[in-house]
């Protein structure tokens, strides 16, 4: 478990709080707390170290800035506390740690308004809500068009929020549940009762939080996410190098964020004769062309480097080809003692980056990181050893290709690379 102080920006403004971070987390749950509360709430960081211990990430955050505090107005101000939370959603999907993951949300009292402010403004996005003492009359007219799952809990003794969790229950179209803790107040501070608000909020995430289905918007959108992610590394003297045509677009993202140059690693596909669709190896373009042989595939077809080289000859022609058109032919840019970051769009089998990156280590790099919106979990494994640092976004295990992964994923012409490649032409 690593515990991680962060900011969750507004603008100029930021809110502090306090990210705890267990190995492999299965989900991320983000807390709201109630009036006259902070961060530092001891009953809502009891309940996150038992979700932590469950394996699950948890956020606790301010609401307000502290001026805002000043104001007792502001603590019962739902529109603006839900989009505190929302705030702290868009937050967790723009790291690359919890862009996968599902969210959920836990709210006490005023709190519990906020979140399903919050859940129903970022629709999708939130696989579960648990409201513990919470006040849902407050955020009434959300209760209808919210989709979360939503536990409210209640104590049996709490009679006026009772029967306001009970109204709020009636309102919901998605689906809710009522725990009643028995000889319980607001603040359930009976013995034994907090204890059933930490079984029951974790088995209620335990049934609820779920991986959610990955899908970009475009490959633009995936570099940002990206971009972000590396910008956090803030890595010495970077160096962005794009597979293209479809890596382009993304690595385009994260060289403009890091105010980096931008050049391309030109990999072709070297295939059989029998079958050009398998793959030989791969030729690769650099100060020094190379092949880099699948030697199982190679032995298997009973086929020779002598002959995969005279395969490769075409390969490289065209690579030379794409070089001049993308970058008049301009040499590629040094990687010497400099941090060089290898981006794509995605990664399927692996044998075009793994050639791309046999072909930067040769340039001698401080560092290599491969950066990519998605890739299967085996080829991640393979190609992590071969790098210092990898930097993925979503490794699902139902990868069928990458284009699955966005919702557009149309095939780059040559003039949308020049295009793109020109904001950088000169850039060192």
């Amino acid at each position: 478990m690593t515990l991680h102080h962060v900011e969750i920006l507004l603008g100029r403004e930021s809110l502090p709080g306090d990210l705890a971070l267990p190995p492999n987390p299965r989900g991320l749950v983000i807390f709201a707390h109630g009036s006259g509360s902070s961060r530092f709430s001891p009953r809502n960081r009891q309940v996150a170290e038992a979700l932590n211990a469950a394996g699950y990430a948890t956020l606790l955050f301010d609401l307000l800035t502290e001026d805002e505090a000043l104001d007792r107005r502001n603590v019962f101000d739902i529109p603006l506390l839900g989009a505190r939370m929302a705030d702290a959603i868009d937050w967790a999907r723009n790291d690359e740690r919890f862009f996968a993951a599902p969210i959920g949300l836990f709210g006490a009292s005023t709190g519990a308004a906020a979140a399903i402010h919050a859940a129903a403004a970022r629709e999708g996005e939130v696989s579960a809500l648990v409201s513990r003492g919470g006040r849902p009359d407050l955020a009434e007219r959300w209760l209808g068009s919210m989709t979360a799952p939503t536990l409210f809990i209640v104590g049996a003794e709490d009679r006026e929020v009772l029967e306001l969790n009970r109204a709020a229950q009636r309102l919901c179209l998605a689906p809710t549940e009522l725990k009643l803790v028995p000889g319980a107040t607001h603040l359930f501070e009976e013995p034994g009762a907090l204890g059933q608000v930490l079984t029951a909020a974790t088995e209620w995430f335990d049934r609820y939080l779920r991986p959610r289905p990955i899908l970009f918007r475009d490959r633009v959108a995936a570099g940002r996410v990206l971009a972000d992610a590396l910008v956090r590394r803030a890595p010495s003297r970077p160096v962005v190098y794009a597979l293209p045509r479809g890596g382009v677009p993304v690595a385009a993202e994260v060289a403009r964020a890091l105010d980096a140059p931008l050049d391309l690693i030109l990999v072709r596909k070297i295939g059989s004769p029998q079958n050009r669709e398998l793959a030989l190896g791969a030729a690769v373009n650099g100060d020094k062309p190379e092949i880099v042989i699948n030697q199982e595939i190679a032995h298997a077809l009973g086929i020779d480097e002598a002959e995969i080289r005279h395969l490769a000859a075409p390969e490289f022609e065209e690579i030379e080809r794409r070089r001049a058109v993308y970058l008049g032919g301009l040499p590629p840019i040094p990687a010497r003692g400099r941090t060089a970051i290898l981006v794509d769009d995605g990664i399927a089998t692996g044998a075009s980056m793994e050639a791309a990156i046999h072909a930067l280590r040769r340039r001698s790099p401080q560092k290599l990181i491969l950066a990519v919106p998605v890739a299967p979990p085996d080829s991640l494994e393979r190609l992590g050893g071969l790098v210092d640092e990898v930097i993925c976004l979503a490794a699902p295990a139902d990868f069928y290709g990458v284009g699955q992964f966005y919702r557009e994923f149309h095939q780059l012409d040559d003039a949308e690379v020049v295009a793109m490649m020109k904001e950088f032409k000169g850039k060192s």
